[in-house]
């Protein structure tokens, strides 16, 4: 099966850098597009839909506990994946990974509410949210570590930043749609219908980022490029027994950026439509705002990176976070200007520290566990520093204050200082030998 798809792509042309490129940002905006939808929804939506029965503060408490699990199904997906290449290979691993993308994403779309199923569409979605992370951890295909290994060496940082801009954009084309579609129906026709199409449009664009990257994926020059490089799976036993340190060390690195990462873009809709005046397409359109403004920040954490380096632009920005983190009750705590000021400095923070928070350390790996330990360490990272971040602090400040949430946020940035330090240390500890 692997052979067939590959003489169905492959163009035996060479691939270079930007091709690889533009591959991991066509994967990246698909899937974080994919993932705002959800999370706008889990605040707009989900708690009047499936959670009618509970208050508006419970039922998006609810909403964000299965939020969570794709975080925790990630790394699940990622191992069984693996073992799905070892034997099918890339191309049929990707595409099983994509397919149930797809069909989850399209389940939600078309699943009834409370009122119609009952506690069975709680349960419904929980299982389609379980599946979405079983597919994001299936769908790594290497192209991240490879562009990195194929980067110029005084280009490493721009060539970094290229995936993280999937993030903003992927955000602006969410948010987007649901302004529009909140905007102009009804609360009728919104809660019953106008909700479900932006889950058909993130099916849509699934199925055409899934022939882009089968494009690269199964092509021979990918396929010997990987090999060249060792991008190739390994145990995870193994991975753990022998990489273990490097894998702890890749998952707390960039802690202070994916904490801010859902601090930014999905608890301010929660807290402030809940608690403000501001209205929810008030909210989204400052976001998108600062969405675009993150878009130039994330191209200038490539410039700043490959000229003080990739741990010294994370560890200047969690110093940035920390300091940040002092003032998040105040802006919360205050008028619209405040909290407009809050979303978009945050964005500003998480376009420069995100734009490198990918493979910070991943050199650390020998080259044999580079290909799983890039992956299992992006899966651990987003479930220690955004999983919960929604679900923590709603609970935190609703019931005991915004000053909560700033110590959440400040946890983060001293994790990422007290890593990379540790990290720099062995580091050092290591060049007589090397």
């Amino acid at each position: 099966m692997e052979n067939d798809v590959r003489d169905m792509y492959d163009d035996h042309g060479k691939i270079a850098p930007g091709e690889i490129a533009i591959g991991v940002v066509i994967g990246r905006t698909s899937e974080y597009f994919d993932f705002f939808v959800y999370a706008i929804a889990s605040v707009l939506v989900f708690p009047v839909v499936f959670f009618p029965f509970e208050a508006r503060l419970e039922g998006t408490l609810w909403a964000f506990v299965i939020f969570s699990f794709a975080f925790i199904a990630r790394p699940i997906g990622t191992i069984g994946s693996m073992v799905i290449q070892k034997h099918l290979g890339r191309g049929t691993k990707l595409t099983v990974a994509l397919f149930l993308l797809g069909i989850s994403t399209a389940g939600i779309a078309f699943l009834p509410g409370y009122t119609s199923l009952g506690f069975t569409s709680i349960v419904l979605l929980s299982i389609f949210r379980f599946v979405q992370g079983i597919a994001l951890g299936g769908a790594w295909d290497g192209l991240p570590s490879l562009l990195a290994l194929n980067a110029p060496k005084e280009k490493r940082g721009w060539y970094a930043m290229l995936g993280q801009l999937g993030a903003p954009i992927g955000f602006i084309i969410a948010a987007g749609l649901f302004v529009y579609l909140h905007s102009s129906l009804g609360p009728k026709d919104f809660f019953e219908w106008g909700w479900r199409y932006p889950f058909y449009v993130a099916f849509a664009i699934n199925v055409v980022a899934l022939f882009a990257r089968l494009r690269l994926v199964v092509t021979h020059e990918y396929t010997k490029l990987l090999e060249e490089r060792e991008l190739e799976p390994t145990k995870v036993g193994e991975l753990f027994r022998t990489q273990g340190f490097n894998v702890f060390i890749g998952a707390f690195a960039a802690l202070a950026s994916y904490a801010l990462f859902h601090l930014i873009t999905v608890f301010p809709l929660s807290w402030i439509t809940l608690y403000a005046a501001q209205t929810v397409n008030e909210v989204l359109a400052i976001q998108i705002l600062g969405a675009f403004i993150a878009i130039p920040c994330v191209i200038a954490s490539g410039w700043i990176a490959d000229r003080i380096g990739r741990r010294s632009t994370l560890g200047a920005l969690a110093v940035a976070i920390a300091v940040f983190s002092f003032f998040t009750p105040m802006l919360l705590g205050g008028g619209p200007f405040a909290q407009d000021a809050f979303i978009l400095i945050g964005f500003v923070l998480l376009g420069l520290s995100y734009g490198q928070a990918s493979g910070a350390v991943t050199a650390n790996f020998n080259a044999a566990y580079r290909y799983t330990g890039a992956a299992l360490t992006s899966d651990l990272a987003w479930l220690l520093g955004a999983g919960f971040a929604p679900l923590v602090a709603l609970g935190l400040s609703a019931h005991f204050g915004l000053a909560y949430v700033s110590i959440y946020l400040l946890s983060g940035a001293i994790c990422t200082l007290a890593v990379l330090g540790l990290n720099r240390r062995l580091a050092a500890d290591n060049l007589p030998a090397a």
